[in-house]
């Protein structure tokens, strides 16, 4: 199980997501050597692999994240931030209008291990299915925000990857990773609630 990140290790890729989509909308390149000096703590200069998802309304707005990074988790983070948000085939590229509306979501993740399907746990895990060229992948908080059973998580994760519905029961590939999630929304929650005695 992974260490939790910190709060101010959280706010700052949030951070760092927001100002990568906002000067992408400008056109303008970050500064990612001066990023890299005033990180708050080495571990997010460490390689990581996450995902970014883009929520308005309460509706998704785009995920894009990389399963594997040789790259700092800090830069990790800015890239998916900006394919989240431009480059989500499921989505047309985020207008500078809709940018205030958007909430950041940011999905820190463990490494990879192979999985029997009796031992997902949906909320717990997230999920990806490999048969072929056919890959999905599901994160931990899609099961848990659907209320699925581990049978539906397996069916939803196969349909992502473009499988029938059951490929779980005929070869596929099962690996399971945790995740490390927090969003925008989460901290200022945190934030407004009132102080424990």
């Amino acid at each position: 199980m992974m260490s939790p990140l910190n709060e101010e290790e959280q706010r700052c890729l949030l951070t760092l997501a927001r100002q990568a989509i906002a000067s992408a909308l400008r056109d303008a390149e970050l500064d990612l050597t001066a990023i890299a000096a005033a990180l708050p703590s080495r571990r997010l200069a460490t390689a990581g692999a996450a995902f970014v998802s883009l929520h308005k309304q309460e509706r998704l707005r785009g995920c894009v994240g990389f399963i594997a990074s040789l790259k700092p988790l800090y830069q990790t983070v800015v890239e998916a931030a900006r394919a989240a948000a431009f480059h989500d085939q499921r989505f047309s590229p985020l207008r500078p209008d809709e940018f205030p509306e958007v909430e950041i979501e940011v999905s820190v993740l463990s490494p990879f291990f192979t999985i029997a399907p009796e031992n997902v746990q949906p909320g717990e895990h997230g999920l990806m299915v490999t048969l072929g060229s056919y890959r999905g992948l599901l994160l931990p908080q899609v099961a848990r925000e659907h209320g699925w059973t581990r049978e539906r998580f397996l069916e939803e994760t196969c349909a992502k990857a473009g499988l029938e519905r059951d490929a779980w029961k005929h070869g596929a590939r099962l690996e399971a990773f945790t995740a490390i999630v927090f969003s925008e929304a989460t901290l200022a929650a945190h934030h407004s609630a009132p102080e424990k005695k």
